[in-house]
């Protein structure tokens, strides 16, 4: 019988014989990842444990990425611990202040993630790797300071859904409204504990950065993993970004799944994940009597330089209505400065937006666009749960760039073929 991706990247790093599902194995790691709000709770466990050194210095990457630029006194000594571990143990992925980013878009971009890896992390996002054949999943802070020590986790052998998408996509219909369909079928816990492999023409099609879209929300559907085959686009993408030796990945023939999950896209429109599950999705039609008060583009599932795009496309000419924050933060130094050489900073200024730093930011209430009691966001985020990006009485609708830019022109929820 043949393997499905997360059976076949798994095989690739374990001296056990994968023989399928519930199978628990000792796993070698190719990345460790924490950020500044879960490393200093890694560093902790680490030293507890009596650790004198980590299993590779150039293997553990550390980003401060949540609350920085340092919002507060509490962050700062967040970051000036981390720092200080770092140092002490020759980290040499410490990244923090001009070159730091939003961990899940500046790892690949730096080519420190890729096809075949087994990548580890304390953020529950690290799955968006799976879109260059990564099997990447978040994990705790205690078992990270294990991976960081050891080099090694154990994995139960998760169950794959696959997910075939299938059709043609209408204009403004892309990789957000895809991940979201999917989420609306699975539900918010139809995944747990298991793959998500996403397959078929549509997928095929999507560039990579499309891919990282789908692949970062797995977990809202539950997810342990979402993963795509490594193709031609992928080895492209990874040789861009200085790596080398990558080859071709996809699942075996006869692969055994728990369940094959159709979508056809023909005939869709955009959609929304309304207030206070990612699940709660509907057309962006049915949401016009919807009046926001924020809108924020970036974060890492919408912060690359396409997503820029695509909101930039929407936006040009027009004006955020007067009532909106239009809050626009490229997900890393690279995609700020590709944003500001194209031009796009002038669109997104003229539109009367904030244009911020690479931050997480506002994703998580953390700074950068906190919302108060009663207010409403549409955001290029990845969750929405109660008080998530603010107040407990806020709400968050998740959409994609371009639905965010229309919505922040006319100030309620926008399908933008109607600007």
């Amino acid at each position: 019988m043949g393997h499905t991706l997360a059976e076949k990247i798994i095989a690739r790093h374990t001296d056990e014989a994968v023989t399928g599902p519930g199978q628990i194995v000792r796993c070698k790691v190719s990345l460790v990842l924490a950020n500044d709000i879960t490393a200093p709770l890694a560093a902790k466990s680490f030293r507890a444990m009596g650790a004198k050194k980590v299993f590779d210095t150039a293997r553990v990457a550390l980003i401060m990425d949540h609350f920085t630029p340092n919002k507060d006194v509490a962050s700062a000594e967040q970051v000036r611990g981390v720092r200080e571990f770092a140092r002490e143990f020759g980290i040499e992925k410490y990244v923090e202040g001009g070159d730091c980013g939003v961990e899940h878009a500046l790892l690949p971009e730096k080519g420190w993630v890729g096809p075949g890896d087994v990548v580890v992390g304390a953020d529950s996002h690290t799955c968006t790797y799976g879109a260059l054949g990564a099997f990447a999943t978040g994990m705790g802070s205690t078992d990270i300071a294990a991976a960081m020590a050891l080099g090694e986790t154990w994995f139960k052998v998760p169950p794959t859904i696959r997910v075939e998408i299938t059709g043609t996509l209408a204009p403004f219909v892309g990789a957000k409204d895809l991940i979201l369909m999917t989420i609306a079928r699975t539900g918010v816990a139809g995944a747990t504990y298991k793959a998500l492999e996403f397959g078929g023409p549509v997928v095929e099609g999507l560039s990579v950065e499309g891919r990282m879209t789908m692949a970062n929300m797995a977990i809202e559907a539950g997810g342990k993993a979402g993963l795509f085959a490594a193709d031609a686009k992928t080895l492209a993408y990874c040789a861009a970004a200085g790596r080398s030796g990558d080859e071709l990945i996809a699942p075996d023939e006869g692969a055994a799944y728990e369940e094959i999950l159709r979508i056809d896209v023909t005939g869709k429109s955009p959609v929304v994940a309304c207030p206070h599950l990612p699940d709660n999705v509907r057309p962006v039609e049915e949401m016009a009597d919807v009046v926001i008060h924020q809108s924020v583009i970036g974060s890492c599932t919408n912060g690359r330089i396409e997503d820029l795009r695509e909101a930039a496309a929407v936006l040009k000419g027009r004006k955020a209505a007067p009532d909106v924050r239009l809050i626009v933060l490229p997900a890393t130094p690279a995609i700020w400065r590709a944003a500001m050489h194209e031009g796009l900073f002038d669109i997104f200024l003229d539109a009367g937006a904030v244009v911020g730093p690479p931050t997480c930011g506002p994703c998580l209430g953390g700074h950068m666009g906190i919302l108060a009691k009663g207010e409403r966001a549409v955001a290029t985020t990845n969750r929405n749960f109660k008080g998530r990006m603010g107040h407990l009485e806020s709400e968050v609708y998740l959409a994609s760039p371009a639905v965010a830019a229309a919505s922040a022109v006319t100030g309620r929820i926008t399908h933008p073929k109607d600007l």
